[in-house]
């Protein structure tokens, strides 16, 4: 193995060593400094007479005489089942004090795409024990399904609390012993200390370590760290779903970080930029990235993706939540006006959508009332948030009375079916009970997307919900 001591430049978290012969690119990299510290990187360009190297742990100390040493060979992830209740940095070197890891196996962590011939299609119920998803935006396994958030809000209870509720309804009654179990990947990037904490004391808490990995990326660890944590998260998620039949839920959080990375990554290549200063590969990153979820023909176990990203300026016109959206199947929105007002979790349900959900639901997989009882509770609030705005114009009194009730329906629907607290887990039968509750303010003909039989066995006679005369 040879080594180098022709360090040239350093720019940022990128380090520039001439070589006399080609380097591959992705290879792994270790640089000893003079006090015999050791550094990992990565070759992020080769040329013939030269290689840029992105530095994991930072450039800080890094001088001309530090000897570079090109192992051959891209960066793998050590992976077993062993790993489940370890936590572990953005490097995937544990930092729990447990012991050391042995794996089964070391995989790269790029991974290889997954045939489109051999994908399956996404169709089977993830049950969160959040109403406002599981009712109105149904989570299936296989999907990717971003969370649009902003700064100083909630998102991170939210993941906290999908962490620790979600499951896979049939694999519950234990019937079979051999069937698929449900682990959660735990991927952050840039968050604080604090959050750090947080996040941790949660997991430990509730017990919902036990079934998680976590990868820990701070918000004072390098910027080109945050590149790699996603790809060492979702290399252990394939590991667990496809070869150990797991159903894998991946959270990863916050993915506006890795994009900031990508962008310092960037300025210091001197890259051309694209929009708003973010590479112009970011879209093709980002897809890497997402595509890695999905069911495999053949195989029990699935990967499901739950991103969360803070929109810059709450503005989801901005690159990364813009490229997101292209890429994934749907979005969740947290949203600040519900936020304020103390709903838990404020998620507005109106610009959320989840692609594949018709497909996860129905009789066989929730109930065969879902459907219906979505479709009828979106159009009653979409139709009470657009009364609120008449209302501040002329007043409660100038609407008639079945306006009346879909302003009603609105608030009661805000602050009884979304708002449930970030302790409380609803069975999608409790969710759609609650829906019914609501749906019975309104009168029976004003159900127009709900199928009579489904009336009939459902509807509960209310006092304020009297046909409307003509």
């Amino acid at each position: 193995m040879k080594e180098y001591q022709t360090i040239t430049e350093i720019s940022g978290p990128l380090v520039f060593v001439e070589t006399d012969e080609p380097v591959g690119y992705d290879d792994i990299v270790e640089i000893e400094l003079s006090d015999g510290e050791t550094r990992r990187g990565q070759v992020l360009e080769s040329a013939s007479d030269y290689v840029a190297i992105q530095v994991f742990e930072g450039t800080e100390g890094i001088d001309r005489d530090a000897s570079v040493r090109f192992l051959g060979e891209t960066m793998k992830m050590p992976v077993t089942e062993d790993l489940l209740g370890r936590v572990m940095d953005g490097t995937g070197q544990p930092i729990d004090g447990g012991p050391e890891i042995v794996p089964d196996e070391r995989r790269d962590i790029v991974g290889e795409a997954i045939n489109p011939f051999s994908r399956e299609y996404p169709e089977e119920f993830i049950q969160t024990g959040v109403s406002a998803i599981d009712g109105m935006n149904t989570l299936v396994r296989g999907q990717k399904l971003p969370i649009f958030s902003a700064s100083g809000l909630p998102h991170n209870d939210l993941a906290l609390q999908i962490a620790r509720q979600a499951t896979v309804p049939e694999e519950e009654d234990g019937e079979d012993d051999e069937g698929s179990e449900f682990a959660v990947i735990f991927g952050a990037m840039g968050i604080t200390a604090e959050e750090a904490n947080e996040f941790m004391d949660d997991f430990e808490r509730t017990g919902a370590l036990e079934r998680s990995v976590v990868f820990m990326n701070l918000a004072d660890d390098p910027a080109v760290e945050r590149t790699i944590t996603p790809r060492l998260a979702l290399t252990t998620a394939e590991y667990l779903a496809f070869e150990k039949d797991y159903h894998v839920l991946v959270i990863l959080t916050d993915m506006t970080n890795y994009c900031e990375a990508l962008r310092e990554i960037g300025a210091a290549r001197e890259e051309v930029p694209g929009r708003r200063g973010y590479p112009g590969y970011m879209y093709t990153d980002l897809a890497q990235l997402y595509e890695r979820a999905g069911r495999i023909e053949g195989r029990e176990g699935s990967v499901t993706q739950l991103p969360i990203l803070t929109m810059p300026g709450d503005d989801d016109t901005h690159p990364i939540p813009d490229l997101t959206g292209y890429i994934t199947e749907g979005q969740i929105y947290i949203d600040r006006d519900l936020n304020s007002q103390g709903i838990q979790p404020p998620i507005n349900v109106l610009p959320s959508l989840s692609r594949l959900m018709d497909d996860g639901i129905g009789e066989g997989l929730t109930r065969a009332d879902h459907a219906d009882v979505k479709d009828q509770i979106f159009a009653a609030y979409a139709e009470g948030e657009d009364l609120r705005d008449l209302v501040n114009i002329v007043g409660r009194e100038a609407l008639s009375e079945l306006d009346n009730k879909y302003l009603d329906f609105a608030d009661r629907f805000e602050e009884e079916f979304v708002d449930q607290g970030t302790d409380t887990a609803r069975s999608i039968d409790e969710t759609l009970e609650l829906g019914w509750d609501l749906l019975s303010m309104l009168p029976k003909d004003a159900l127009n997307r709900i199928d009579e039989d489904l009336i009939e066995e459902h509807y509960r006679e209310d006092e304020t919900a009297e046909t409307v005369e003509a």
